[in-house]
């Protein structure tokens, strides 16, 4: 008996992975169950105690001390109690020992569901108290399977879900794949602990930095800012304090490696890691990265930025479907308006436009006004002086008109009549065909008549 109590509760506590001693208290809880179904005692307080060295299982039943007894079941007298114990006195619990009597198949039977659920209660505490102080950082679990809406990770000793809003649209999960998840939230429900796990969440992307990155870890690269939309693209904005220290550098690792890690956790998600500085004007055109930005005008009362790139970093710097300035508008905190240099360039005689009217009517003003001539005293003109006329151009001579004569209009009107006299040879050359086919005809003619 000794032996096999022993090896019992070893075996209970390794897997379950629970203390010895929670193993022995759901033991000593299950016997005293047992008891009471038994002995049909459910109203008295019984309690068990077991020594797992030398296999000794004791069992008591709990009462009060009192002046006169109200409830045998739990309660007894001091003159009774005394008899036990020399000491007693009026309030004190004293122990009373007794003895079970032939424990039926079903008071065992419902012992041991008492040890298991005793045991689990203690699991789910254990596990509850641990997970406690991991939220809100990364865990890595096993997916177990999958639902339509949910699918249920094993995190270690506990069963997470993964509910639909926490999933990347763009990856694919499937039985015992390992991943790293965050974990967003602990709760106690129904004795149970529920856990919630994210894959889309930011900070999973800062959880990760935190793991594969020694400096984020230590504290000498300091994450600013981070924006990520999941399963697509993140821009994380790092600073450090230390003159001598990179902070895009220390994220990248020797060609690219810390940073590439990341990504394969994440299925391939891009990543833009950028240098925070403190001036909104160029974090802003950091944050615009790969575009190049030729100038940003910031507007510090209305948050919002203008900044003008060259024509052909636009769509760079816009991005696909707007992708790179949303986020980059997220990582600033600045409404950010992109604008190219021709647009800007069109722009600018609108605007001149006004103040060129303006100008105009100005001229107009000071041209109407009189002008007040100055004296000649004033002037310093002591002698009128002659100026000698200038001397007038003689008067343009009116244009003679060209008179047509008598025959120059004649010779027009025969030159106008005259036939052309390729053509006219032509015509004669068809007629003498004529004549001269007439001519033999006529001669045939006068053959045959002869």
């Amino acid at each position: 008996m000794k032996t096999e109590l022993k090896a019992a509760i070893t075996q209970l506590s390794a897997e379950r992975n629970l203390p010895k001693e929670i193993v022995l208290s759901a033991l000593e809880s299950a016997l005293a169950s047992a008891y009471k179904k038994s002995m049909s005692v459910l109203e008295q307080d019984v309690a068990v105690k077991v020594d797992p060295e030398s296999g000794e299982i004791n069992f008591y039943v709990q009462k009060a001390i009192v002046e006169s007894v109200a409830n045998p079941d739990r309660e007894v007298s001091i003159k009774e109690a005394r008899k036990l114990r020399a000491t007693a006195q009026l309030g004190d619990v004293i122990n009373i020992e007794c003895a079970p009597q032939n424990i039926g198949r079903i008071a065992v039977q419902a012992a041991k569901q008492v040890v298991l659920q005793r045991l689990r209660e203690a699991e789910h505490r254990i596990v509850y108290e641990e997970f406690t102080d991991r939220e809100g950082k990364v865990v890595s679990g096993i997916i177990q399977f999958t639902e339509p809406k949910r699918i249920y990770v094993k995190l270690n000793r506990i069963e997470a879900i993964l509910p639909a809003n926490e999933q990347v649209s763009s990856e694919r999960y499937y039985r015992g794949q390992r991943l790293k998840f965050y974990l967003v939230e602990m709760s106690q429900r129904d004795k149970e602990p529920q856990v919630i796990v994210s894959r889309s969440h930011p900070n999973l992307i800062r959880g990760l930095f935190e793991l594969e990155i020694p400096e984020v870890h230590n504290g000498i690269v300091e994450l600013k800012a981070l924006a990520r939309e999941a399963g697509h693209r993140t821009k994380v904005a790092v600073a450090t304090m230390q003159e001598n220290v990179d902070p895009v550098g220390s994220c990248l690792g020797p060609r690219g490696i810390r940073l590439q890690s990341i990504i394969n956790e994440l299925n391939g998600e891009k990543i833009d890691v950028i240098q925070w500085h403190p001036d909104p004007a160029v974090f802003i055109a950091n944050a615009l990265s790969p575009a190049q930005v030729a100038s940003i005008k910031t507007h510090e009362e209305r948050n919002t930025a203008t900044v003008v790139v060259p024509d052909k970093q636009l769509s760079l710097a816009i991005g696909k479907e707007g992708q790179n300035a949303r986020l980059a508008a997220k990582l600033t905190g600045w409404r950010i308006d992109i604008k190219s240099i021709s647009a800007i360039e069109a722009e600018k005689p609108v605007t001149q436009e006004p103040e060129k009217a303006a100008k105009a009517a100005v001229r107009k003003v000071v041209a109407r006004e009189p002008v007040e001539e100055a004296p000649a005293e004033e002037i310093g003109v002591a002698e009128p002086v002659d100026i000698p006329g200038i001397p007038e151009a003689p008067p343009e001579k009116p244009k003679e008109k060209h008179i047509r004569f008598a025959e120059d209009i004649l010779a027009g009107a025969l030159k106008a009549k005259a036939p052309d006299k390729a053509k006219s040879e032509a015509k004669g050359k068809k007629k003498g065909k004529v004549l001269k086919y007439k001519k033999q005809d006529e001669h045939l003619m006068d053959d045959e008549s002869e």
